[in-house]
């Protein structure tokens, strides 16, 4: 194991393009100079990181690869990504996929728009001092993908840290669809920090789906930007069911006229586990649409948090933009925290949010209990039903009968198990 210490940054000085090498630069300054958060910390309070980055090392060398994940689909091509090491690459047709060394000037200046922030917090200048090169997919102009690339990003050295970065480039009236899953055994301990970055050109589309798998002793921080350039269509599904500490970080900046964000994203908590989402939709030009649609629940003494913030600059008029955060809280010792937030600068805008936390529904149970199902099954079919509306929507309707099966076993153990 490589511990995380300057000459690890000198040894990857020469990245692929300028922007990565000043990324790195200026990672492990923000590295040395930011301490960890504590939960005394208002944006940490729901957290208890019971860990330090100086104690934690990189992987000499990836290791061996899991079994096949229940959510591969057959695509146009294919990644693996393990312990933060690209191990595996079937190419696609028409659709680059490379690692950052080996691509080319177009793609990887394409990502330079879409780069996050160093200073966001020790995680992201951590990613950005010791991570690799990444995996770079990219879509040429006028390029149309006729399936999902599937990326399977894996940590399986135990006690390691990894740093998996994938960047995704969308040239103007291309269209790139994506599948992602990370995933790591149960049993071990592992931390990530996992970086996912997309530039959606004008006039492109972007069909992405990312799937929160890890092992119940993994802790997971990770960060997510999209920017959309003008008119420019992305349609994300997020899905969060594993992890010890499941959080995201992530951004949409919606740069260009007439472009469209929707996000669909669904959630399942238990055991202790806390599923952290911080979501930021910013809105920088005018005509411009998005739509953020979040279902959880959480059982046992599982926590769940989702902060959401829709800003509306001063240039953007006419603006549509809606965040709804439906949860539900299945045992006492569980809990869920929703803050949906707007800022508005602009005056001619249609704006709303919406949250709810709470049980099952009494009057469904009774309503369903008088057509002669009992209790525990009744309960059952509410517990779909909250999910299939959030099922329906992702991009990737072949994702959507694994997610229901993960999502409802965990649901019927508990109720087996007595934990309800």
């Amino acid at each position: 194991m490589r511990p995380l210490i300057s000459d690890t940054v000198d040894a990857r000085a020469a990245a692929p393009a300028p922007w990565l090498s000043d990324l790195r630069v200026r990672g492990l300054e923000a590295f040395q100079q930011l301490p960890m958060p504590t939960s005394d910390e208002e944006e940490w309070r729901y957290v208890d990181l019971d860990f330090d980055l100086d104690d934690l090392g990189l992987a000499d060398e990836p290791g061996e690869s899991l079994p096949d994940s229940v959510y591969a689909v057959d695509g146009v091509g294919s990644a693996q990504i393990i312990d933060g090491s690209i191990t595996h690459i079937t190419a696609a047709d028409g659709i680059s996929i490379l690692p950052a060394s080996e691509a080319d000037v177009a793609a990887l200046t394409g990502a330079a728009a879409s780069a996050l922030p160093v200073d966001l917090d020790r995680f992201s200048a951590a990613h950005h001092a010791f991570g690799g090169d990444g995996l770079v997919i990219h879509a040429p102009r006028g390029v149309a993908a006729a399936g999902p690339v599937f990326v399977d990003v894996q940590a399986v050295t135990p006690g390691t840290l990894s740093l998996p970065r994938i960047m995704l480039v969308a040239d103007p009236q291309s269209d790139l669809s994506v599948i992602v899953v990370y995933r790591s055994p149960d049993g071990e301990v592992f931390h990530v920090i996992p970086q996912l970055q997309a530039t959606v050109g004008d006039a492109a589309r972007l069909r992405l789906t990312t799937i929160q798998a890890w092992g119940y002793q993994t802790t997971a921080i990770g960060q997510q930007r999209v920017v959309l350039g003008r008119d420019a269509n992305l349609h994300h599904g997020e899905v969060g069911i594993g992890a010890s500490l499941g959080r995201l970080h992530f951004f949409v900046d919606i740069d260009g006229a007439g472009a469209h964000s929707e996000i669909t994203g669904l959630y399942f908590g238990e055991d202790d586990q806390v599923l952290d989402y911080r979501a930021f939709i910013n809105h920088r030009a005018p005509n411009t649409t998005s739509n953020m649609f979040l279902k959880g629940a959480v059982e046992d003494e599982s926590h769940s948090v989702f902060t959401g913030l829709i800003r509306i600059e001063e240039e953007a008029q006419r603006v549509n933009a809606f965040q709804t955060n439906r949860n539900l809280v299945l045992s006492d010792q569980a809990g869920a925290e929703s803050v949906p937030n707007l800022e508005i600068l602009a005056n001619d805008v249609k704006c709303g949010h919406g949250s709810t936390v709470g049980p099952l529904d009494a009057d469904q149970r009774y309503y369903l209990m008088s057509r002669g199902l009992d209790r525990i099954h009744s309960d059952r079919l509410q517990v779909r039903g909250f999910f299939e509306e959030a099922l329906g929507q992702l991009p990737h309707p072949e994702l959507a009968a694994p997610i229901r099966t993960a999502v409802n076993e965990k649901y019927i153990r508990a109720q087996e198990e007595g934990r309800l």
